[in-house]
């Protein structure tokens, strides 16, 4: 069975890993234990050898839907023809302050046939480490044990209510079940000899977790026009945040293209600072302090954190790790063709002084909704904003991460004034200590540096880089941070520039990839997702708020069959980049609550 494309994959997790699942009924990648292990399925990535776990229905004229029960993270995939129909439920079960161990980190499928008399075909190929290491599988009883041959890859099991069968080292099954019967399939860590086939155990699994979800997201205060789109953003961000750590990693895939057949192919299963400001707001906004708290306190151990650059490192591990080593996979043959495929993030060791200014836009908000900083923490900020005070007039790789070589972006010394913004208020309205005058000063500098050195006259419009005549869609966040009024003369003339250089209808690039690209990569890449809803919200802003509504609805319309972003759109709306997309999310629930303030009257309220 050939991987689907991008858009045809649903999610489930635990808040520790995440698998998709295509509309076809197969698995086609997953990492365990954790976000950032090792993949044991990737057919995503490679439709020969990458490992899947499908269940197929032998149904003439298939048709399949799929869909998430509501307000949850289970995930059903439906088969229909004429002849029958039958469905699996798909979830990862939550065990927070349950009993259950045993149940712990699995994946459970279960088979269900509604109507006819249907048979299934099954197929559990689990490729460990990457691909890169072999395995010995052995059946016994109800389940079968794999083994991989490689140290530190931990060992896995499949359980299952029909018989199973060894071809090679995969575990197999062929089976039918009638109407009213069902068939399950548990995978994961587990000691083969454990009872996890216990009909009633996995039925309250399947209704606690359901509970969870909707215990959880039933805390939001979001009751605006987009509900629907706003919750299942929100449900995604949840499966994205490390229930352990608190951190949320980017993405949970590495590899997929900004481009079929390019080089533009990353791993986003880590934490990004500069997702924290966008991730405390988006959950601050919709009432969910508990998680807010939890990666204000994973953001305040990085205080404290030294990198090779500077105090701060670009991205971390989930756990808080500085380690991103960037390796090529060169056993795999890519999604559609499309290599090198990375694993680790070079970008980790780049010079990107944005994320300065996104911490403390952190840190602002969450003492401005939260708890006081305390006082060492406080001594870690100034330590901070002292070597940004005699840095943030280098050059640097950007928001971007680009590999053609540094320069002075707009949007890294946007955020620096941002960095000493943020402490100045925090500062004066804690009544803390602090070098005040000397952050007065920088702040002013870096502002009369923008208007200086990043105006272009003759395009009435903010460029990319000094020196440059590019434009970029970053600037689009120069009135969200507070920076310049959504209504100054200046800053409209440089939306309408955007517009006419940077957007095709509802689409935004983010910047131009073919003529004096900066990136120093081959070709072109898709729209940048985030950067659509950055543009909706700023049009909205400055009061242009029909059209903003206009482009929202159409965006709406680019996502998934679930409501899932991935991370940019092609030319002819395909998902292209990781997915699904936490940094997409986070810009829809930032346009969707400024939509229904301004469409309420209720707009004078500001952001930050």
């Amino acid at each position: 069975m050939a991987a689907q494309p991008i858009e045809n994959y649903g999610v489930i997790g635990n808040m520790r890993s995440i698998a998709l699942v295509s509309m076809e009924g197969s698995i086609d990648f997953f990492c365990f234990p954790n976000f950032d292990s090792p993949t044991v399925f990737a057919a995503l990535l490679d439709n020969e050898q990458g490992g899947t776990f499908c269940i197929q229905a032998e149904l003439e004229n298939l048709r399949t839907k799929q869909l998430y029960l509501p307000d949850t993270n289970v995930l059903l995939t439906r088969f229909l023809s004429d002849s029958g129909v039958a469905e699996i439920t798909d979830f990862m079960p939550i065990l927070a302050g349950q009993k259950g161990e045993i149940y712990a980190h699995q994946i459970i499928r279960m088979v269900r046939v509604i109507k006819g008399e249907i048979q299934f075909r099954v197929r559990c190929a689990p490729r460990f480490n990457y691909m890169r290491n072999g395995h010995t599988a052995r059946a016994e009883g109800d389940c079968v044990h794999f083994e991989p041959d490689c140290a530190g890859c931990p060992e896995m099991t499949l359980h299952a209510t029909v018989p199973l069968t060894l071809q090679g080292n995969d575990a197999a099954a062929t089976f039918a079940l009638k109407a009213g019967e069902t068939a399950t399939f548990i995978f994961g860590e587990a000691d083969p000899d454990a009872e996890v086939l216990d009909a009633e155990a996995i039925e309250n699994h399947f209704h606690q977790t359901s509970q969870y979800w909707r215990d959880w997201i039933g805390r939001s205060n979001y009751s605006g026009r987009w509900r629907e789109m706003v919750n299942r953003s929100a449900l995604l961000l949840k499966l994205l945040c490390s229930q352990e750590y608190g951190s949320l990693i980017a993405a949970p895939t590495f590899g997929l293209p900004e481009r079929i057949g390019g080089e533009r192919n990353w791993d986003y299963r880590y934490t990004w600072l500069r997702d924290s400001a966008f991730s405390l707001y988006a959950f601050m906004r919709l009432g969910f302090v508990e998680e807010a708290q939890a990666f204000t306190n994973w953001l305040r151990d990085r205080l404290h954190d030294d990198a090779e650059h500077g105090p701060l490192q670009v991205m971390y591990r989930i756990n808080g790790d500085q380690e991103l080593d960037e390796t090529i996979l060169e056993n795999f043959q890519g999604y559609q063709g499309s290599r090198p495929v990375r694993i680790g993030n070079a970008a980790s060791d780049q010079l990107q002084l944005d994320i300065y200014g996104e911490l403390m836009d952190a840190i602002y908000l969450s003492n401005k909704y939260g708890d006081a900083i305390s006082h060492d923490d406080w001594k870690g900020v100034g330590r901070i904003l002292e070597w940004l005070s005699k840095n943030w007039n280098r050059p640097d790789e950007g928001i971007w991460e680009v590999r053609g070589g540094r320069k002075h972006f707009l949007h890294s010394r946007l955020m620096c004034w941002v960095a000493f913004d943020r402490a100045i208020r925090l500062g004066e309205k804690r009544s803390l200590a602090g070098p005040y005058a000397q952050w007065f000063a920088t702040r002013d500098a870096i502002h009369d540096d923008i208007f200086t050195n990043f105006w272009d006259e003759s395009q009435k419009a903010f460029v990319q880089y000094e020196g440059s005549n590019a434009l970029d869609a970053s600037a689009l966040l120069m009135p969200l941070m507070r920076f310049i009024s959504p209504v100054d003369p200046r800053w409209l003339s440089t939306l309408d520039a955007i517009e006419k250089t940077l957007t095709e209808d509802s689409l935004v690039y983010r910047y131009d990839t073919v003529g004096d690209s900066i990136d120093g990569l081959r070709g072109r890449e898709g729209s940048f997702t985030a950067c659509s809803f950055w543009f909706i919200e700023c049009l909205a802003r400055s009061h242009r708020l029909d059209k903003a509504r206009l482009l929202f609805d159409k965006m709406l319309g680019y996502a998934n069959h679930l409501g899932l972003y991935s991370e940019q759109l092609g030319s002819s709306g395909q998902h292209l980049g990781n997915f699904p997309q936490a940094f997409t999310h986070l810009a829809l629930i930032s346009a969707a609550t400024y939509l229904d303030r301004a469409a309420s009257g209720k707009a004078g309220s500001t952001w930050r």
